[in-house]
């Protein structure tokens, strides 16, 4: 529709004020075609053209009118009608900024993103103070993967038209695409600053908060993008990524449902949901979800390898191994499904996978994590073949890429020990009294160090009869963590609050039994919390010889990001010493609630350490706990291969063959 002269002629004022002559002569010439005796239109077309008023005026773009009929085609997804009507008009009108502006846009939406940007260069030819073509030039160069050019770009549109709140957002995309996060905040602060209520923008700054991992930040920005655009489905489904990061599985899994809700075909949102049922341990759901988004995108690589994973869970290998591969076949360079697929293979020299991961590795353009993964993958194949030269060297290269990945140092959990123990005078005041009459679940809680056999003891606990296996929940850290480490100020009422909270999600899992087992191995640091909220639940600590637990440590790739002690040798026998001590620290106070059980002695002599542990929990005596290898229920860890065998001896000596390249690293370690 034609604005009302009055408008015209003021837009045409604004236009020129903002620095764009020829879009105000534009608007002047539309007037004139509308209203030829228009004396305002007129002066003002004279004093841009600086040729008389009376003589023709060469028109460069066609009427305003057609100019909306084909934004209108191209918002309505008809591209190529938009593109071939737009063509068509060139040839009369060859010198518009607007048909080659349109053009251009098409082009990128076909991604034939060299054609858009020779549409954006022929507009900027025209009117080289185009702001809207070098924006749209820049997102062009983006999606090609030419971030610096896009910048220059931006850069342009942004010294034409300094309040550009789109070129600000962008040129935040693209920095953060780079890695400069800040930049790009400080982008996205810009674009909000012009304007308050962009969606896009709010949910982009959501996107650089959770990358630098202020998590509850980008879930307040997701918010603000949904309050402005409550159908904004990529919104929700961050703020679902965001929650899952959280361990708010049943948030993120609600946040990804309502995405679906919006857009159906959302293939990452069903994979991505289909990671936090998962992780809630909701196998078969996550294995739907995942045939969902391949069944929208066959060749989602991402999806094969995380069925992969979801079925490795449930024991069944065969089909696991056929998901890793089909992810594969589609990225034949996926790291991480190359990593996934090895620690379910026993390799040959003469594997085709393995020299497929051999010429990878050698590509210099592999990114940092791309090749943490291929090295711990490459040291599982030379520990299958007996080189242990190789796995030496493959597992240094990897873990020293994988600190550096997550920028761990250990004074991170030496500040955590010390405030663990300050904070426990505070937490053993106000300990709650024991609870009668209580009819939920009674939680088990398996824990030491990871890799210290928590999950052979779960194991053998879930094969009875009256117990439920939770596997390694998230909530003691989730709801307790900040009064454990004395961030939020210990009361009972609050104890109560985390107690309540603790409870509602064990009663989900817990099957209706009265013992549910929660071997989330390092709630070894919250044993003063438990013990305070929860006097009628039981402590298992399993102790692992320390050389053994610390080689198990370093040689293994955590999915958790917060075990960053792994990856380095002094660095994870710096934190056995603090396990050890801050064990130490507990069995002062809290000797009587802990069961130390050793797993050299449960492999030894499986009988008597098996009844010595059902009669501790207060259990009458089955069989089953004998035979753990059969406990058919999903094992979400590392240990998942092994439970699945028969209780075996010898595992904690295997480091030895390692000895020669440790330098000594293990020598004086505390429980050797």
């Amino acid at each position: 529709m034609d604005l009302k002269l009055d408008d015209a002629l003021k837009l045409a004022k604004k236009t020129l004020k903002e620095g764009s002559a020829e879009e105000a002569k534009r608007i002047y010439q539309d007037i004139l075609r509308r209203f030829p005796a228009n004396k305002k239109a007129k002066i003002g077309l004279k004093a841009l053209s600086g040729s008389p008023v009376g003589k023709a005026q060469k028109i460069l773009d066609p009427p305003a009118d057609q100019q909306q009929l084909l934004i209108n085609l191209y918002n309505q997804g008809q591209l190529q009608q938009a593109l071939d009507q737009a063509k068509g008009l060139l040839e009369q009108f060859p010198h518009s900024i607007v048909l080659h502006n349109i053009c251009g846009a098409v082009y990128a939406t076909f991604k034939q993103y060299d054609a858009a940007i020779d549409s954006y260069k022929q507009a900027l030819k025209i009117k080289p103070d185009y702001s809207e073509a070098h924006n749209n030039m820049g997102v062009a160069l983006q999606d090609k993967g030419e971030v610096d050019a896009a910048i220059d770009s931006y850069k342009q549109a942004l010294k034409i038209k300094l309040d550009y709140a789109e070129a600000h957002n962008n040129m935040g995309v693209a920095l953060q695409d780079k890695g400069e996060v800040d930049a790009a905040i400080d982008s996205y602060k810009q674009a909000l600053k012009i304007k308050p209520d962009y969606a896009d923008a709010h949910n982009n700054m959501g996107n650089a908060l959770k990358d630098k991992g202020e998590v509850d930040a980008a879930i307040d920005s997701y918010k603000q993008a949904l309050k402005i655009k409550p159908d904004y489905s990529e919104a929700h489904y961050n703020m679902g990524n965001a929650l899952q990061d959280k361990g708010e599985l049943d948030a993120a899994i609600d946040s990804y449902k309502q995405a679906l809700k919006i857009n159906p075909d959302f293939a990452e949102a069903h994979n991505n949901m289909g990671n936090a049922l998962k992780d809630k341990g909701e196998l078969d759901a996550a294995i739907d979800s995942y045939k969902q988004a391949l069944k929208i995108n066959p060749d989602y690589a991402e999806a094969h390898s995380n069925m992969g994973n979801a079925l490795q869970d449930k024991g069944e290998l065969d089909a696991a191994i056929d998901s890793y591969k089909q992810a594969l076949k589609i990225n034949p360079d996926y790291a991480e499904a190359h990593r996934n697929l090895s620690t379910i293979t026993t390799y040959t020299a003469d594997d085709d996978q393995l020299h497929e991961m051999q010429l990878l590795i050698r590509d210099t353009a592999l990114s940092d994590d791309a090749r943490c993964h291929l090295n711990f993958a490459l040291a599982k194949a030379h520990e299958d073949l007996n080189e242990p030269n190789k796995v030496f060297a493959h597992l240094s290269e990897g873990n020293a890429l994988r600190k550096k990945l997550l920028g761990y140092t250990i004074q991170q959990d030496q500040n955590l020990f010390s405030n663990l123990k300050k904070a426990q005078p505070s937490i053993l005041k106000y300990a709650l009294n024991p609870v009668l009459n209580d009819n939920g679940p009674v939680p088990v809680f398996i824990l030491g160090m990871p890799r210290s056999g928590t999950t052979l003891v779960e194991q053998i606990i879930s094969s009875h009869s009256d117990v439920t296996a939770a596997g390694e929940l998230s909530e003691i850290n989730r709801y307790g963590g900040s009064l454990a480490q004395g961030t939020n100020t210990v009361t009972e009422e609050a104890l109560s609050q985390f107690r309540q909270n603790y409870l509602r999600e064990l009663t989900k899992r817990s099957d209706g039994k009265h013992l549910v087992t929660d071997k989330m191995p390092q709630n070894f640091t919250y044993i003063a919390l438990i013990c305070a909220a929860f006097p009628e639940a039981q402590i298992i600590h399993v102790q692992r010889d320390a050389a053994a637990t610390c080689w198990s440590n370093y040689k293994h790739y955590f999915s958790a990001k917060d075990l960053g002690y792994s990856y380095d040798l002094k660095d994870v026998t710096a934190y056995y010493e603090l396990y050890s001590d801050l064990m130490q620290f507990w069995q002062e106070s809290y000797s009587d609630r802990i069961y130390n059980l050793n797993y050299e002695n449960l492999t030894t002599d499986q009988d008597v350490e098996t009844r010595n542990l059902i009669r501790h929990l207060n259990l009458e005596w089955e069989d089953a706990c004998l035979s753990p290898q059969d406990n058919k229920r999903a094992v979400r860890t590392a240990s998942q291969q092994q439970v699945r065998k028969k209780v075996y001896q010898g595992s904690s000596q295997q480091w030895r063959k390692y000895e020669p390249f440790l330098n000594g690293a293990f020598d004086g370690l505390t429980g050797s």
